[in-house]
C-alpha cells in the first residue's frame, strides 16, 4: 500500500501567506475603481440644458464617470459652484455675473476654462413689424418708450406699459429692474417677470402670431430670435463704469465661459482638458436650439442630435479613444 505523505507544516503556512497576499491583489485589479460624479448646473433655459448634456453624454461614454445634472437658476448655480456643491457651470454669462464671478476666481474656488461660445448676445427688443408698419420708428430708443407706452398697455393696469423681464432668479432680472429705474421707465411701465422661458417665449410668439405689441428682454443663441424678426431698442453704449453704478447703458458685450470648481482640477483631469477643448459657435446653438422647436424634441434628443450632425466639431474636443465610445454609444 502506497504511503501518501503528508506536505510539511512549514510548506503550507508559506502557501497561505502567498494566497493571502495574492487575493487582494486580485480583488483590486477585478473590482472596478469607483469615480465622484460630475455634477453640473443645470439653469432653466435650454441651451445650457443642451451643453450639459452634450458635456455629460461624452463624460459617461468616453471618460467613464457619472454625472448629476443639478437644477438651479444663475445665481444659486454660481454660490454652489464656488462652495463646492457643483463641480461644473457650462454657460457663465460672464459679464452679467461680474462680482460673484470675479469673487470665486480671485478666491481659488473657480476656474475658468475658457469660452464656450464667444458671440452671444443680450438686451431689450420690439417686434420688427412695429417699425416696419409705422407703430415705432427706426432706431428707436429707450428714451423713446414713455411716448409709446399706450401701445404696450399692461392687461393688469392700463395706466402702465408692460415690459416683459427675466424669470425670476436669472442675474438679469436684477439689471433689467435697475435699467428701468435709471431711464426713468418705472414711471410708465410695469416689469412682468414670466414664470419660466417657456412662458418668455409663449408670450413673444403669441404677440408674433397675432401681430401684437411686445417690449421685453431676450438674448442669443436661441430658437425664438432664429425664428421670429425682433429689433433691438438702442441704449448708449455699454460703459464698464456706468455698468457697475447703474446699469444705464447697453448689456456688455457677451462673453459666455465654461466654469468649473477648483477641486475637480485634481480630481477629474482629464474631464478638466476635455472642457478646456469645448468651443461651439451661436450659429451652432441656434441650429440645435431650432432643431428642438421644430422637432418639438427634448434637451436630451437635441444634444444627440448636435453630437451627430456637429461631429467634426466635438470629435476634436476629445482624444481618439474618448470619440470612438462616445460615437460607438450614440443611438
Amino acid at each position: 500500500m502506497t504511503q501518501i505523505r503528508k506536505p510539511h507544516n512549514k510548506f503550507v503556512l508559506l502557501a497561505l501567506g502567498i494566497l493571502l497576499i495574492l487575493l487582494p491583489l486580485a480583488a483590486c485589479e477585478s473590482a472596478p475603481l469607483t469615480k465622484e460624479p460630475v455634477r453640473f448646473t443645470d439653469g432653466s433655459w435650454d441651451s445650457i440644458q443642451i451643453h450639459n448634456r452634450i458635456a455629460a453624454f461624452i463624460i459617461e461614454s468616453g471618460y467613464g464617470y457619472p454625472t448629476n445634472l443639478i437644477p438651479s437658476e444663475t445665481i444659486t448655480g454660481a454660490t454652489g459652484l464656488v462652495r463646492g456643491d457643483i463641480d461644473v457651470n457650462m454657460e457663465l454669462w460672464v459679464e452679467s455675473m461680474a462680482e460673484a464671478y470675479q469673487k470665486g476666481i480671485a478666491s481659488g474656488e473657480a476656474v475658468d476654462l475658457g469660452t464656450n461660445f464667444p458671440d452671444s448676445w443680450q438686451g431689450w427688443l420690439v417686434p420688427a413689424y412695429m417699425i416696419d408698419n409705422g407703430d415705432l420708428p427706426q432706431g428707436i430708443d429707450v428714451f423713446d418708450m414713455p411716448e409709446y407706452r399706450e401701445l404696450f398697455i399692461d392687461p393688469e393696469d392700463q395706466t402702465r406699459g408692460r415690459f416683459y423681464s427675466c424669470v425670476p432668479g436669472w442675474e438679469c432680472e436684477k439689471s433689467n429692474e435697475r435699467k428701468i429705474v435709471t431711464y426713468g421707465l418705472d414711471k410708465y411701465y410695469n416689469v412682468f417677470h414670466p414664470g419660466s422661458e417657456a412662458a418668455l417665449n409663449a408670450s413673444i410668439a403669441g404677440a408674433y402670431q397675432r401681430g401684437e405689441p411686445w417690449f421685453g428682454y431676450y438674448w442669443e443663441p436661441t430658437w425664438i430670435l432664429g425664428m421670429y424678426d425682433m429689433t433691438p431698442i438702442e441704449e448708449p453704449p455699454y460703459d464698464k463704469e456706468i455698468w457697475e453704478a447703474t446699469r444705464g447703458c447697453a448689456y456688455p458685450p457677451g462673453k459666455v465661459d465654461i466654469v468649473v470648481n477648483s477641486s475637480l482640477l485634481e480630481r477629474a483631469p482629464d474631464v478638466v482638458a476635455f472642457l478646456r477643448n469645448y468651443e461651439t459657435t451661436t450659429a451652432q446653438n441656434n441650429k440645435a436650439l431650432a432643431y428642438m422647436q421644430s422637432q418639438e424634441a427634448s434637451t436630451d434628443e437635441a444634444a444627440i442630435y448636435f453630437l451627430k450632425e456637429f461631429e467634426d466639431v466635438w470629435t476634436k474636443w476629445v482624444p481618439a479613444d474618448v470619440a470612438g465610445k462616445v460615437k460607438a454609444a450614440l443611438p
